[in-house]
């Protein structure tokens, strides 16, 4: 099993400062943020796309430092029903073709979230089947904005030799297990899941349980992110309108891994996807604000290094 790193995680740092970064850290590979939710803080998309003494000159960074790409990152809203939607679609169908030059299968996407009708002008997430119009509305988002976009995009993968990797996210048509077999049911293995465990987590799932109903037919990449549920939320539960910074008061929180889930909780994660017959990245997302930056990492990967150890020790034995 790798680890990798979403280099946005070393968004303050330059290209080679953040590749060097990995490196010393003894990583395996990197995942670029292309645009969308991303700054793209190392990759500029329409550079690579028009230069091949672009891709050239990344190759040979990513070649001298031992790294290979596990994915491009294009996640945004590409059904938002404004502007932002569009732009989104685009930076999707850019980011297939920058993966087919760059010789990279996979492209991390996010489901897209639509209006809740024709004449929305903002996206709408449901959570609740009541009152009843709730039902129609998601009926209407999966038969008119996300089956259509999805069965174009996935033929446009399909050519060029790219698998999606949608990821669980609130506030997106796919944002747990049963979302994601609704748009796999209706696409194919064209689309796969980025398992995050970090968003299961805050809507009260388990991530094992998740990985054992999944398999590794369906997990295409694997964010290495955690949650903290804080004391907040036995009062008021999960659902957190307050900004992520400041920390203090929210009901959950992004942190390394190993404090949320424990050391011995991301064992069984990865014992889980061992079992499962995922043996492929884990691609660590930090957005933790409560350490500095290189020393969150490095928590996540020594909490990786050693659930994966202990793995292939009891696997062994």
């Amino acid at each position: 099993m790798k680890i990798g790193l979403n280099t946005d995680s070393l968004g303050a740092l330059s290209l080679e400062a953040t590749l060097d970064t990995a490196a010393d850290l003894g990583l395996d590979t990197v995942e670029f943020g292309l645009g969308g939710w991303s700054s793209a803080p190392h990759l500029d998309i329409a550079e690579l796309l028009g230069s091949a003494p672009a891709r050239d000159r990344l190759a040979g960074m990513l070649r001298e430092r031992g790294l290979a790409i596990s994915a491009l990152n294009a996640s945004g809203n590409p059904l938002h029903p404004g502007a932002i939607g569009p732009a989104d679609a685009k930076l999707a169908h850019d980011a297939v073709e920058l993966a087919k030059l760059l010789g990279v299968s996979r492209v991390i996407m996010m489901s897209g979230l639509p209006g809740g009708g024709p004449e929305e002008k903002t996206p709408n997430w449901i959570t609740s089947s009541w009152p009843l119009e709730a039902m129609e509305i998601v009926e209407w988002q999966w038969a008119e904005r996300v089956i259509p976009f999805w069965r174009e995009l996935a033929r446009a993968g399909e050519a060029a030799g790219v698998r999606f990797c949608v990821e669980n996210h609130g506030r997106q048509c796919v944002y747990n297990i049963e979302s994601y077999f609704r748009l796999r049911e209706a696409i194919g293995p064209a689309v796969g899941m980025n398992f995050d465990p970090s968003h299961l987590i805050w809507m009260g799932g388990d991530p094992v349980a998740a990985i054992e109903v999944l398999g590794a037919e369906h997990i295409y990449h694997f964010h290495g992110k955690d949650t903290r549920i804080e004391p907040e939320a036995r009062v008021n539960g999960t659902l957190d309108v307050k900004h992520v910074t400041p920390v203090v008061g929210r009901t959950w929180n992004f942190v390394p891994l190993g404090h949320g889930l424990s050391r011995r909780g991301w064992l069984e994660v990865v014992m889980a996807l061992r079992a499962a017959g995922y043996d492929d990245v884990i691609s660590i997302e930090n957005e933790d604000y409560t350490l500095e930056t290189r020393a969150a990492i490095g928590e996540s990967v020594d909490t990786l290094r050693f659930a994966i150890a202990e793995t292939e020790r009891r696997r062994a034995g």
